[in-house]
């Protein structure tokens, strides 16, 4: 038998022919894999910009299948005209989009869902609103018809807006339990001319197949967050 350094040498060599590697460094690993949180689970969006100024990036959705994220499909997105700002200290009316990690309540659209949508799915209707007026009972709701404590200056008429809410989703920022001058009407939604006030966009066959990969039963979020820093999203 060899010394013991020529022993490890052959093991060594062994394992290299046998096709073993070492273990994924956690850079290696899937994104979701390398966040604190995903929102329990098993699909996820991510939107990911490169610092905090910037108004592009990139959305991908994933699965968690057999205990492995699994990339579904990514697009080239558009974020607010001021870029991304923390969402726990957002301030209304800034342009910003929210960091964070949020939950996705429904859909809706000014065209018909695409076929395949099993996610729960309003239609924009010429009374449907979106009132962010701080002084209504209905801040951050969806209004249909819009109520008198809701200025129709300080609201969304959905309807106004084809292009953009062809088809979206609903992002849950500051949408369970309010907090007045903080934002409303966060959504990921179809693409506009450009840099959107706030919310997440993407081109429209992106959204469509969002919307069709979506699966309410599996508890899909939306993770949003920078590359690193503060608002890296791996803290989320």
């Amino acid at each position: 038998m060899g010394s013991p350094a020529a022993v490890t040498a052959l093991v060594s060599a062994s394992l290299l022919t046998l096709g073993a590697a070492p273990a994924a460094s956690a850079g290696q690993l899937p994104l979701p894999a390398r966040m604190a949180d995903t929102g329990r689970g098993t699909q996820l969006v991510t939107a990911v910009a490169a610092r905090t100024t910037s108004t592009t990036g990139t959305v991908t959705w994933w699965d968690l299948r057999d205990g492995r994220w699994v990339k579904a499909g990514s697009a080239k997105a558009r974020f607010g005209a001021k870029g991304l700002v923390e969402g726990t200290v957002r301030k209304q009316g800034t342009n910003t989009t929210p960091t964070g990690l949020y939950h996705l309540p429904y859909a809706f659209g000014v065209k018909a869902a695409p076929a395949g949508t099993d996610y729960k799915y309003r239609a924009v209707r010429g009374g449907s609103w979106w009132c962010q007026d701080n002084g209504s009972r209905a801040y951050n709701r969806w209004t249909e018809p819009r109520p008198a404590d809701c200025r129709a200056a300080e609201s969304e008429r959905l309807a106004d807006y084809p292009t953009q809410y062809a088809h979206a989703m609903v992002i849950g920022f500051n949408y369970d339990r309010p907090v007045r001058g903080r934002g409303a009407g966060i959504f990921l939604h179809v693409n506009g001319s450009g840099a959107t006030a706030g919310c997440v966009s993407v081109p429209v066959e992106a959204m469509r197949k969002i919307l069709k990969w979506a699966d309410s039963g599996r508890a899909p979020h939306i993770a949003i967050g920078t590359t690193g820093g503060r608002t890296a999203i791996t803290r989320y």
